[in-house]
């Protein structure tokens, strides 16, 4: 027979499937419980979440209460990384409903002696609960609720607060319910906030025609971190495949010199444990981590499950592929992309065991050489399945490893591989350019279950994509995507230099760059600023010293009635740090229009004084009224402006 209870507990949030994927937070962000408690009758209720570390033994509470509709709310703080469990239990709480009962009475002129003769069995219960004060307070009330000379004192202590807060903390929990467990895995900071930057390591000489080396990456890393970027990713550093190779603009055959695609891995040099032999040594490669680490880059590597024709797979492990009758093995594609260099995985192979070994081994062998931060290449190609088992069994022993997916496919793709354990994700936002599509796509990512465990990673550009928008743009609209990206996600990356410099020309009617660096070395003059280049650090510095752009979610776009201006407010949980941002989507003409202040969320009324600091010109404002008026030009088409109340 099922335990008596009289209380149900429905609803709980937030939960992934109902509880079959975890949440996501970061070391010290906070967990929001809701949950829908309710019991028959008008009993008061009690409710709590119970939460611990997965290497605590008790279960810490916090209370939750009732907001409208029985239903409650709370919080509990995750402190460390790792998984944390939390539950919520609710109960009828007798004494406080004996004190809700007495205070309608007596507020309808009722004599309540029989109450105060029950109310003294409710003090015995929680007599050896409280402090030595308290117990003399509990003692002093027995003896003046069992005697009517002391009625008017009597009626006025049942329904005083300092009681109330007694039978509040020190509840009895008669018939309690608890609900089943949900997880949240914790993450260090870096999981929710990072500043990407990507370069190809082979274009990193600073001479026209030389093959770039792990020392000329070195030699770039003071200009990374003076633009405020702290992850340098460099796509595949292993040796490419010499069959099938890849000549420039992806043409299918290839000259003299031809370097291929750096993600056609693996030739007679070696595979994914192995080093391009021009970029340098495996020591080489640690000193360039360690040098990046001295400057607060961390280096993230491309993890790419692919192989070359000439790939040592082939030969050693030929179940690893799906061969045609003809010997040949298809080539990959994603339609209507065609890689004719890369052989895919034949992830149904019967050695599918052996096959998931070596791909952690490749891993392991890498975060032993210092790396913690890996960009994956296309896993929606892979299963779901593997992605959850491998990305588990890294975490377990190395909880620092953030992983990137590269996948820009159907959403619920997407989503799948962020419940199964990917740390951050690639987005749409390459290709959302207008008013209504960014906020449509910005509160899908923050207001919806996806806040909970998909972090967005926000991209203007990547190798493979030069999205029309920024196809021959000029600066105005350049600074505008990087803007758009660093204020509306914590998550952001751009591949350079080719973004900050500008070169966008492209191949006739396709998103892809003409002349492309993953299919020829390029010569850039690193040395040269420009506007984008000081604005863009300006703005990750600005990322770095305001903890409400180290979070996506809180957020709360303004009204304005320009659809060629943006307007949000941002603010960190304890809302010590409160930013409002204003963005031209014209990147040709001046535009004006009334920006409304969102005055709930702010906490202030129409009149109050509100301070702007213009954290790009440091110039400052008052506003005093919930409209304002806002002009921006190209030259400079957004403000950030820091607010004080």
């Amino acid at each position: 027979m099922q335990d008596q209870r009289r209380v149900v507990i429905d609803y709980i949030a937030p939960s992934v499937n109902g509880g079959e994927f975890y949440i996501k937070r970061v070391v010290n962000e906070l967990v929001n419980i809701k949950a829908n408690v309710l019991a028959d009758g008008h009993d008061v209720l009690g409710a709590s979440v119970l939460f611990k570390h997965e290497n605590e033994k008790k279960w810490r509470e916090n209370r939750i209460h009732l907001v409208v509709n029985n239903e409650w709310e709370g919080a509990f703080q995750v402190e460390k990384q790792g998984f944390y469990s939390y539950k919520i239990e609710a109960w009828v709480d007798y004494a406080l409903n004996w004190q809700h009962g007495i205070e309608r009475k007596i507020a309808d002129n009722q004599h309540v002696n029989s109450e105060l003769l029950e109310g003294v069995a409710y003090l015995n219960d929680v007599h050896e609960k409280v402090s030595h004060n308290d117990k003399l307070y509990l003692d002093h009330l027995k003896n003046i609720f069992v005697n009517e000379h002391n009625y008017n004192e009597a009626i006025q202590e049942a329904t005083s607060q300092r009681l109330h807060h007694i039978f509040f903390n020190h509840p009895q929990k008669i018939l309690a319910n608890t609900s089943k467990e949900f997880k949240v895995y914790v993450d260090r900071k870096k999981a929710r906030f990072s500043t990407w930057y990507e370069f190809f390591p082979r274009s990193a000489s600073q001479h026209q025609g030389v093959h770039g080396t792990f020392k000329d990456c070195e030699n770039l890393l003071p200009r990374v971190a003076k633009m405020g970027f702290d992850t340098l990713y460099l796509p595949p550093i292993h040796p490419i495949g010499e069959v099938n190779r890849k000549g420039k603009n992806n043409t299918t055959t290839t000259v003299e010199g031809d370097v291929g695609s750096t993600w056609g891995v693996g030739s007679h040099h070696g595979g994914h444990k192995a080093i391009h032999p021009q970029l340098g040594s495996l020591d080489d490669f640690k000193s360039l981590i360690q040098k990046a680490k001295e400057q607060n880059i961390e280096i993230a590597m491309d993890y790419a499950l692919q192989a070359a024709p000439d790939h040592p797979w082939v030969k050693e492990h030929p179940q690893w592929f799906k061969w045609r009758p003809d010997g040949t093995v298809q080539y990959a594609e994603n339609p209507p992309k065609k890689y004719q260099d890369i052989l895919p995985i034949y992830w149904e192979t019967e050695d599918y065991k052996a096959l998931w070994q070596e791909c952690l081994d490749i891993l392991l062998y890498w975060i032993d050489c210092g790396i913690n931060v890996f960009r994956v290449d296309n896993p929606h190609t892979k299963p779901f399945y593997f992605w959850n088992w491998i990305i588990n069994n890294v975490k377990t022993k190395h909880p620092d490893v953030i992983f990137l997916a590269e996948a820009f496919t159907a959403p619920k793709v997407m989503q799948q591989l962020a419940k199964q354990g990917y740390t951050q994700s690639y987005t749409y936002f390459t290709w959302r350019n207008n008013k209504h599509e960014l906020i449509e796509y910005v509160e899908e990512l923050t207001k919806s279950e996806l806040s909970e465990y998909m972090q967005p990673n926000f991209w203007p550009n990547t190798p493979d994509i030069n999205p029309m928008h920024l196809q021959g743009a000029n600066e105005s609209k350049h600074i505008q995507r990087y803007v758009l990206a660093a204020t509306l996600s914590s998550s952001i990356g751009i591949y350079g230099p080719v973004y900050e410099y500008m070169l966008s020309d492209a191949l006739l009617g396709r998103e892809e760059y003409l002349n492309s660096e993953k299919f020829q070395i390029t010569h850039y003059d690193w040395t040269i600023e420009n506007k984008l280049t000081t604005v863009i650090s300006k703005i990750n510095h600005i990322r770095h010293q305001n903890e409400a752009l180290q979070q996506t979610n809180n957020i709360k776009f303004c009204y304005i009635e320009n659809n060629n201006l943006l307007g949000f407010y941002k603010w960190n949980d304890a809302k010590t740090n409160e930013l409002l941002i204003i963005i031209s989507l014209d990147a040709y003409n001046s535009q004006q229009g009334t920006v409304q202040l969102p005055l709930r969320e702010l906490g202030i009324h129409a009149g109050h004084n509100l301070k702007l600091n213009d954290l790009i010109t440091n110039n400052n404002y008052n506003w005093y009224s919930e409209w304002n008026f806002v002009e921006l030009h190209p030259t400079l088409p957004f403000h950030i402006f820091k607010l004080t109340k």
